[in-house]
């Protein structure tokens, strides 16, 4: 098996996530909308039991809780549904290094009449807030017509954290909306949706050790309650939010997935930290002129909570050409990533990396590497270890 350090991309399934799909594949595999027969009853009380147990990890209330297939679909919902439910053109903000999911969404709605404006991020040319979002941004670049603001809660490529909260102020008193991509946030840090201020919030099963092809999003219905636009249309499950079919088996391995990351939070955050840290280490011994991208792994924000996932790496190799490091390391047997999963297919620089003021070269040079509940200190070292050789193959190659 290989050293499997992609963690951003995707998650291995725990066991104990399947053990509790299993039965309803093959046992238990009635439709919930069939609530006439015990069969499609025992479906929809096991959706309803997960859409509380997904509740309780996040801090909603269930009837907040909307199934998708995952955190693209739910994004889609939200972005799109909150313009379709303004009924007319407006502005919308994004800083520059959300995940593709949020700006090509964008870039859909700027074809149809919507302004879209990317907000710049703190430059790596101040590498202790590297990636993070000033809320004074959000502010100078308000006008009147701006009704929606998207925020990715940790970044998948750096791993930076934004201070949601204080993003949320200026959002909330200006009258605006605000979606939180919280895909790479459940199992690495606290979430707690409606204490940080969102409106609207995405998650993604597979990013937490969950099956793919489920995700949930949160709506937001106690104090200011939110109010978007279906984008599917059919059978009405999800309060008419969401048509079609429930998934049943995914629906159950989120929920008992999300409850697992909250739980073993304690421990699997300081020790995923503590191996990152590893690697980072053994990298810069082995490795001339290795440089971290994004903010310090040990910086923290104003209130003391780090500024950086625990799980997450992102170096740049100067000299190298990352994706013919990338070849060497997958023949050798070590999984990496040059940036999101969802771009790797169209071999451009990292949008992130550029967004930081870093040129094509040096964003061409940078490998990102995720660890997870599984990653082992073996794995760590030995990983470390091919990916120095393979440094130093690449640069004999010239």
């Amino acid at each position: 098996m290989p050293i499997y350090l992609d963690n951003h991309a995707t998650t291995k399934l725990d066991p104990r996530v399947l053990e509790a799909m299993l039965p309803w594949f093959t046992e238990h595999y009635g439709n919930a909308g069939s609530a006439t027969h015990s069969m499609g009853r025992e479906a929809r009380d096991a959706v309803e039991a997960s859409r509380g147990r997904m509740a309780r990890a996040v801090g909603a209330d269930p009837r907040e809780i909307v199934f998708t297939s995952g955190a693209t679909e739910s994004i889609n919902l939200a972005l799109q549904g909150a313009a379709l439910r303004r009924r007319g053109p407006g502005l919308i903000l994004a800083p520059a290094t959300e995940h593709p999911a949020v700006l090509e969404t964008l870039d859909h709605l700027g074809r149809h009449g919507h302004a879209i404006r990317r907000v710049p991020v703190v430059p790596q040319s101040r590498p202790g807030m590297a990636g993070r979002i000033d809320p004074a941004v959000i502010d100078q670049a308000w006008d009147d017509d701006t009704f929606l603001v998207s925020v990715l809660l940790a970044n998948n490529e750096i791993g930076v954290v934004q201070d949601v909260g204080a993003i949320a102020e200026v959002v909330h008193s200006r009258g605006g909306l605000l979606h939180v991509d919280c895909a790479q946030a459940l199992g690495r840090m606290p979430v707690d949706v409606a204490a940080m201020g969102a409106d609207l919030a995405s998650f993604s099963s597979h990013k937490f050790h969950g099956p793919k092809g489920t995700g949930a999003l949160w709506v937001r219905r106690r104090g200011r309650p939110v109010r978007i636009d279906p984008l599917v249309f059919g059978g009405g499950q999800e309060r008419g939010l969401r048509s079609g079919t429930h998934n049943v088996p995914g629906i159950v391995g989120m929920a008992v997935a999300a409850e697992l990351a909250v739980a073993e939070l304690p421990v699997d955050a300081p020790r995923m930290r503590r191996l990152r840290d590893r690697l980072m280490s053994l990298l810069a011994a082995g490795i001339d002129g290795l440089v971290l991208n994004g903010p310090p792994l040990d910086a923290l924000s104003a209130d003391g909570t780090l500024l950086r996932l625990v799980n997450n790496l992102n170096v740049r190799l100067p000299g190298i050409d990352g994706q013919t490091l990338l070849a060497t390391l997958d023949a050798d047997a070590v999984t990496a990533s040059s940036g999101s999963a969802c771009s790797s297919e169209q071999p451009r620089p990292s949008h992130v990396l550029q967004a930081l003021g870093l040129d094509d070269d040096q964003a061409r040079t940078s490998l990102r590497f995720g660890l997870s509940r599984f990653t082992t200190e073996e794995e760590i070292v030995a990983a470390a270890a091919i990916i120095c050789r393979g440094v130093t193959t690449v640069r004999r190659m010239g």
